[in-house]
């Protein structure tokens, strides 16, 4: 029996996919596993427990309303007040870093987690494992997981290490393992382990508290750990179990990966380049065959496709036979998105919002990139999305080698002249890709102290370093009063996870009965799992 586990902390929206994944192939197989979301389940006792009395009011406020906050988060009534929802959002979140304050040097947040732990250096992490009584999670490790492990008597615990702001308790999580049951075999994977393993400088320094390390998808790698040698099974992700209903959105959030990889992968400093990711594409057929399986299971309100960029090919088959639940994804901006007729097919099946990068205004910059996009494309396709109705999450990237001052306002420029077509805006600055082949043409150093950083801080050849980017976006791009109210759209913590909720999507969900029968376990993580 193997135990898999979606570590602390990551934005508690949905069940993530990764060991959703694992599960119905393990499953399929005949294997006993139990998921459990650490994360999900983490985050809802911390903000159950008493907490000293605050002196402000702000904070007096959060802790009264908390079980109120929760509730709402979970209705739909909430999301049709923007207003409302923030405030309810962020008064949950104050309570959840009320929760943390006896922890010294801490902030967590529904999204985030940070301490005096460098994530990015091996032995800090070491030293979080060799002392898990530090984390804020310890007092969940010991009366919830401690139970669930003697109840279950696991041979396997896989944890799927996603983010940056999961590392810190995944080692807390392996390091309190490892100390109570030392006869654990302990498997690490996930969306982050995968890049450190993809480093040329890879020397695996977890080897003393690890016992197997797997980079990229999981499932055949670990059913040939668990003694099966056949190809891993082409089966659906496996919820069950999994609590739908506790998850803080408005209903159940289906998750649902039809590819790994990136159809195109010729980007610039993408890490999918760098790392060398294979496209792997689920046949459309079997997309829609699974999709069909799991939603009356699962009675989902919204299905959240988490492919890099959902293939055209596949956008068609959801056109010729809608998934029967509203939808949304990433996708690239491609000819068929500028077609009317078919962004209203597009509509007609359900999608109700488009997350799209970019990255630039400037054509020159996009071509240095090698991102595949003419802005007449963009111009076109934000145009023709806006006219079906389906909202846009647009993703912009300041910083980059090619860009200057001059070509980031031109950015500004498209997307002043755009504003009403564009619903959403992510804004991001640059970094290298420590493995990228680009990393060694520009003199540079690297951008942590820690052995395991992803990425290199380098001397912008045009002076565009990371402060001047920052001061620009601070004091002209987001002063714009039309880019000024799409960010204010945002909303906070949960960002594209929660948008569907407030661009297209209307909300009138099924009672809230899945999930409710859960057993004492379970959940998940995204991307690479295990």
């Amino acid at each position: 029996m193997i135990l898999l586990i979606h570590p602390p902390v990551a934005k508690p929206g949905e069940p993530p996919a990764g060991i959703a994944s694992l599960a119905g192939s393990l499953r399929a197989r005949g294997i006993d596993c139990d998921p459990l979301d650490a994360n999900l389940e983490g985050l809802l006792f911390l903000l159950d427990r008493d907490a000293a009395t605050p002196s402000d009011a702000w904070s007096k406020r959060a802790l009264r309303h908390r079980q109120a906050n929760l509730t709402a988060l979970r209705s739909s009534a909430l999301y049709r007040n923007p207003d409302r929802y923030q405030r309810a959002v962020r008064d949950l979140n104050r309570a959840l870093e009320v929760a943390a304050r006896d922890q010294p040097n801490l902030a967590l947040s529904l999204s985030n987690y940070q301490d005096d732990t460098n994530p990015l250096a091996s032995d800090d992490l070491l030293r979080a494992a060799a002392q898990p009584e530090r984390n804020p999670f310890f007092a969940w490790m010991e009366t919830r997981l401690s139970a669930l492990l003697a109840e279950r008597r696991p041979q396997w615990v896989g944890i799927s290490l996603c983010y940056l702001s999961q590392a810190v308790c995944t080692f807390a999580l392996l390091g309190f393992l490892k100390s109570r049951w030392p006869g654990l075999r302990l498997i690490l994977g996930g969306g982050l382990l995968t890049s450190w393993m993809s480093h040329p400088g890879w020397r695996d320094p977890f080897a003393g508290l690890v016992d197997h390390c797997i980079a990229g998808p999981g499932e055949e790698p670990l059913l040939r750990l668990l003694g099966d040698d056949q190809p891993a099974p082409d089966a659906a992700p496996d919820y069950d179990g999994l609590p739908l209903a506790d998850y803080l959105s408005p209903g159940p959030v289906l998750p649902y990966a039809a590819s790994r990889g990136c159809y195109w992968n010729r980007c610039g400093f993408c890490p999918e380049t760098a790392e060398q990711s294979r496209y792997r594409p689920v046949a459309p057929a079997t997309v829609l065959d699974h999709l069909s399986e799991l939603r009356p299971r699962i009675r989902p309100v919204l299905l959240h496709l988490l492919d890099n960029a959902v293939s055209p090919v596949l956008m068609r088959a959801l056109c010729d036979q809608p998934p029967g639940v509203p939808w949304y994804g990433f996708v690239r901006f491609h000819e068929q998105l500028a077609d009317s007729d078919f962004c209203r097919c597009l509509r007609a099946s359900g999608c109700v919002l488009l997350k799209l990068g970019l990255e630039s205004g400037s054509q020159a910059v996009l071509d240095t990139m090698d991102k595949g996009v003419r802005l007449e494309l963009a111009r076109r396709v934000l145009d023709a999305l806006r006219r079906a109705g389906i909202a846009t999450y647009v993703y912009l990237l300041f910083g980059t080698p090619s860009e200057s001052p001059i070509e980031a306002r031109q950015t500004m420029d498209f997307v002043l002249r755009h504003h009403q077509a564009i619903t959403f805006l992510n804004l991001a600055i640059f970094n290298m890709p420590i493995a990228g082949k680009e990393a060694g043409q520009l003199p540079g150093h690297g951008f942590s102290q820690g052995d395991l950083s992803l990425y290199l801080d380098f001397v912008h050849p045009r002076g565009w370093d990371r402060r001047a980017v920052r001061t620009f976006l601070d004091r002209e791009f987001r002063r714009q009063p039309q880019i000024a109210a799409i960010l204010r759209r945002d909303p906070p913590f949960f960002t594209s996870n929660h948008a569907p909720f407030f661009g297209g999507l209307h909300l009138d969900p099924p009672e809230r009965t899945a999930g409710k029968e859960r057993r004492p376990t379970h959940f998940g993580a995204e991307k690479n799992p295990l």
